[in-house]
Parts: structure tokens; sequence; C-alpha cells
């Protein structure tokens, strides 16, 4: 059976109690925290840079799963990974077949885990190539730049195909996770779920993660 988790999107924290949302997502039983940058060129729309993650890194020891939605992400790798980052996830739209081989190994060379992003228009197979040299998949099931958007069923196949070709990845999902779509997309083959408003506007936290971890 494979080993679900659920990573609380901090973009829907609270960010005037930052501390304190953290301290609620680990109370609530998170192991890993979800931690979305957007530079407002690759992704229309403005969030947060180093001195943030390393804000976040100081209230916490859970590892910061940061996604560098970002047209330039190497420009700033080392940045995160100081910060406190401790997983670090490019988007294969930035960076093209030819860059991305040597995008992942900078990312490794910083001693953060490589995580591969892919927006819901990409098509996979084009990128299975690059998939054994990283230690995570996630597929955008919305289009990047906003949360609280609905999710988009097309990206189903995709993840189901790339479970078929690599058993052993991690995928993740992010977009519109919530009670209706964790269990179709945990059946498609996801194993890690970034959870934001549906997390946290529930009424009970804990017990929503307990249950969102439980449907393997």
């Amino acid at each position: 059976m494979s080993t679900i988790r659920l990573l609380p999107s901090l973009l829907s924290a609270d960010f005037a109690h930052l501390a304190d949302e953290i301290a609620r997502c680990e109370a609530a039983g998170a192991s890993i925290l979800h931690v979305d940058v957007m530079d407002g060129h690759f992704v229309p729309n403005l969030s947060m840079g180093p001195f943030i993650v390393e804000a976040m890194r100081r209230s916490t020891r859970l590892p910061l799963d940061v996604h560098l939605m970002m047209t330039d992400p190497l420009r700033y790798v080392g940045e995160f990974r100081a910060a406190g980052a401790d997983a670090i996830t490019i988007h294969v739209e930035a960076l093209g077949q030819r860059a991305l081989p040597a995008a992942i190994e900078a990312v490794r060379a910083t001693g953060a885990e490589v995580g591969l992003a892919l927006n819901p228009d990409t098509d996979p197979e084009l990128w299975f190539p690059h998939f054994a040299h990283v230690d995570l998949v996630m597929f955008m099931t919305v289009y990047p730049g906003f949360g609280g958007q609905a999710f988009i069923p097309q990206v189903r196949p995709r993840i189901r195909a790339t479970r078929a070709a690599f058993p052993k990845l991690p995928i993740q999902v992010d977009g519109g996770i919530a009670r209706d779509t964790i269990p179709q997309v945990v059946a498609d083959g996801a194993t890690r779920l970034v959870c934001g408003s549906a997390f946290f506007k529930d009424k009970d936290p804990a017990a929503f993660l307990r249950w969102a971890e439980s449907q393997a």
C-alpha cells in the first residue's frame, strides 16, 4: 500500500499569523509543508521570496517543499535552499528539453530534493526521460497562479500514464484538491496531495488530513 501524504499549502494560510498557521498544520499531523513561489511573469501573480521561506524555516522543523513558478528558477534556487527549502520543484515549461538535465543537476547540487512540475496542458510523456532523475513529479490540476480554482479532470489520464510508467515515483498533485477530488487522484496514482483552501477552511483540519491520508 502506498503512503499518502497531504501537504498543506501555506499560500492559503493567514500570513498575519504565519507562525500560528504553521503550528496549526503541525498539530493537525502534517509531515510536509508546501510553499508556492510566483514571480509575476511565469504565472500572473506574485507571492513570497526567500525571506518569507526563511521565516517559515524558523517556525518549523517540518520539511519545506518549495514550488518555484518562475521563468528563471535557477537564478534563485541557491537562495531558497539557503533559506530552508528541503525540496525545490521547477517547471519543465520554464526550462525546456535542452536545459532541463543541467537544471536538475543544479538543483540537486544545492542539496535539495528535486521536483519537476507540469502545467495542465503539458504532455508528461514528452518528459519521461527526465523523470528517472528526480525525486518527485508534480501535476498542476489547475492553471497555476491563484488558489481556490476548480480541478481540471483532463489531467487525470496523464497521472495514470505516469504511474504506469514509473511505479515507485512520488507523484504530487496541486490544484483543486479537496474531498471530492482526493479519492480520484489517489486512484490515479498520486501519493502526495497539495491542499490549500480545503485544508485551512475545514472545521477540523486534523480530521480532514487523517481522512485524506487514509485513502490509499
